[in-house]
């Protein structure tokens, strides 16, 4: 067990230090934003440092715009995914600070492509492994956990404010170069973890008991079950079907792993649910 969490300490910290590189070393000195709670933070430096006496820093504000957030989570989410988030937070600040601003490229088109896949690699292993990177990802979980939200729109509308002030500020080429950014980003870390938000989990396992205990006892969501025989052995066995987001993945398959690594799992994409997501 502390091995994993080492593990997973380990991956957040190596992903912080992805997007940091990613900011560094590409996105900020070609004035190409990322996107959620990073982009706001790029962007709300570089108003401060060209329109006001003001001089902060994305790591700062990143910081501080992730507080209230981390809050937030911590009461509504969960203390271990909270955490882990806030931990990815502060690693990416401190990285920001450690590491120098370098334009390692003239060419925009390049520094938007290898930011937006830089800054992705360190989001997918993030989410591989139970946590995230903060700001929108914490959001995505308490509406999730509260309300079935459609959660894609607020993302949506967050990243449109990005770009449509860049463009207004900084002019339209940057704007565009910020959706490539995005694209890019958003097209790796489906690649690395998953695109779909929300997924059905099929379990055929013969510790159905044990597993629902497993399951309640770190998420909050329904379990249907359904009774079930073995094709070729004729054991008798239970069909467990379940939704969750995709930041409850590591949980599910880290629980599955543990009660009964025998078990057969089915993960499949989940496009709309209808009545009660939260409890069956």
């Amino acid at each position: 067990m502390v091995m994993v969490e080492l593990k997973k300490l380990v991956v957040v910290l190596i992903g912080a230090l992805f997007n940091a590189l990613s900011l560094n070393l590409f996105l900020i000195p070609a004035n190409v934003y990322a996107s959620g709670f990073t982009g706001v933070s790029q962007l709300v430096s570089s108003i401060l440092n060209d329109y006001t006496p003001l001089h902060l820093s994305t790591g700062f504000l990143l910081f501080l715009l992730n507080i209230p957030v981390t809050i937030l989570g911590w009461k509504k989410v969960g203390k271990s995914f909270t955490l882990y988030s806030f931990l990815s937070v502060i690693a990416t600040s401190l990285f920001l600070s450690l590491i120098p601003v370098i334009e390692l490229s003239h060419d925009i088109l390049l520094n938007a492509v290898f930011g937006g896949v830089i800054a992705a690699v360190g989001v997918g292993i993030t989410l591989k492994w139970g946590a995230s990177t903060g700001g929108l990802d914490i959001v995505a979980m308490v509406l999730s956990r509260m309300k079935d939200k459609p959660v894609g729109t607020y993302f949506f509308l967050l990243n449109a404010i990005i770009i449509v002030s860049a463009g207004l500020l900084y002019g339209w080429e940057k704007a565009l170069y910020t959706l490539v950014t995005l694209y890019v980003c958003t097209r790796v870390i489906d690649t690395i973890h998953t695109r779909h938000v929300k997924l059905t989990v099929m379990i055929v396992t013969k510790k159905g008991e044990d597993l629902k205990k497993a399951i309640h006892a770190k998420l909050v969501r329904g379990i249907t079950t359904v009774p079930a025989k073995g094709g070729f052995t004729n054991e008798e066995k239970e069909m467990m079907i379940i939704v969750i987001t995709r930041y409850e993945l590591y949980d599910i398959e880290r629980i599955i792993k543990e009660v009964d690594p025998n078990a057969f799992t089915n993960i499949v994409q989940t496009t709309g649910v209808f009545g009660m997501f939260r409890k069956d």
